[in-house]
């Protein structure tokens, strides 16, 4: 039922299977069709959506039988127009995907777009692709990558596949691994950094991510792939998904990312830039082995041509000296 200016009564639901699995933020966005981000987190965080008579977190996954109740709302008419996409990024996700079957879809999400509108943003991948695809009856994330990270993205085509996709993810039974360029010499050979990780630390205004002893657990195995004079190319395997879980225990340890702007070195940063050409995290998503109902998919992204040209300047210093 689309919210609008005349949503005004409670209304009560109860989930069927078709939608057991989903987060509940994700199925508030599309239950109540025009309702901005920002409204479905108010009301969570006042306590007027309830779910099986008590509050609930944005996070929380739904299961078969519960009972949800949603507020009255009154939105402002709005235009009902349907969304395009701008045409050369509707093109560019067009030509993007990597594989597809009846349950999934895996896209290689270029740097520098969201996953999804909110924080200013009028819209991700997910809307994009909606709009490119009126006739899906489902489409959802089946989990994230940052905005400025490259590389495979996973998305769900029915309600079991999201399902199964997240259950696999919290089991740790999915291998997604990433191709990071890093500052300095890289001579731990093949070593995991495990430090529990706390999110929206603020620090001069801006919400970070940190190491700390109360944080989540995190885990993070890093191998060398190509090892230059002052910078070296990893490869980061995550045993978990926290958020900016790579970039965080990289600096940790002394291997700042290439490119990045929030927890990395500005001097590296700099000289990466005038003098190989990176303007942008150096981060890619770069191959995922899914299990998926007794079946193994296997997908890899390769760099773009941006992060190709990197590598190549950078080989091409090494061998002058």
């Amino acid at each position: 039922m689309p919210v609008s200016a005349s949503a005004g009564e409670v209304r009560h639901l109860e989930i069927g299977s078709e939608h057991a699995g989903q987060r509940l933020d994700n199925f508030l966005l599309r239950e109540l069709k025009g309702a901005p981000r920002s409204l479905i987190y108010r009301i969570l965080r006042t306590g007027e959506v309830r779910l099986n008579g008590g509050r609930v977190q944005p996070g929380r996954r739904l299961r078969v039988g519960d009972r949800l109740r949603i507020p009255p709302l009154r939105l402002a008419e709005r235009d009902e127009r349907p969304f395009r996409p701008p045409p050369g990024l509707a093109k560019r996700l067009w030509e993007a995907v990597l594989y597809e079957d009846r349950e999934l879809l895996v896209l290689d999400k270029p740097a520098g777009l969201a996953v999804h509108k909110g924080s200013g943003l009028d819209y991700g991948v997910i809307e994009i692709l909606r709009a490119l695809r009126p006739e899906e009856p489902f489409l959802e994330l089946a989990h994230r990558l940052d905005r400025e990270t490259s590389g495979c993205l996973v998305l769900a085509r029915t309600p079991a596949a999201l399902r199964r996709i997240q259950e696999a993810l919290r089991a740790g039974q999915v291998e997604k691994r990433y191709l990071a360029l890093v500052r300095g010499y890289w001579n731990h050979g093949s070593r995991e950094v495990s430090q529990p990780l706390r999110r929206n630390v603020l620090r001069g205004g801006e919400r970070m991510v940190e190491v700390a002893d109360d944080g989540k657990p995190a885990r993070t195995q890093f191998r060398p792939v190509s090892l230059f004079r002052m910078v070296s190319l990893l490869e980061a395997d995550i045993a978990t998904g926290r958020t900016h879980q790579i970039r965080v225990h990289a600096a940790h340890v002394g291997h700042p990312l290439a490119g990045d702007d929030k927890y990395g070195d500005a001097a590296f940063n700099r000289t990466l830039a005038e003098q190989h050409g990176l303007h942008r995290l150096f981060l890619h998503a770069h191959s995922l082995i899914l299990p998926l109902g007794g079946r193994e998919i296997a997908v890899s992204a390769p760099l773009d041509t941006e992060l190709k040209v990197v590598l190549d300047s950078l080989d091409s210093m090494n061998r002058r000296r």
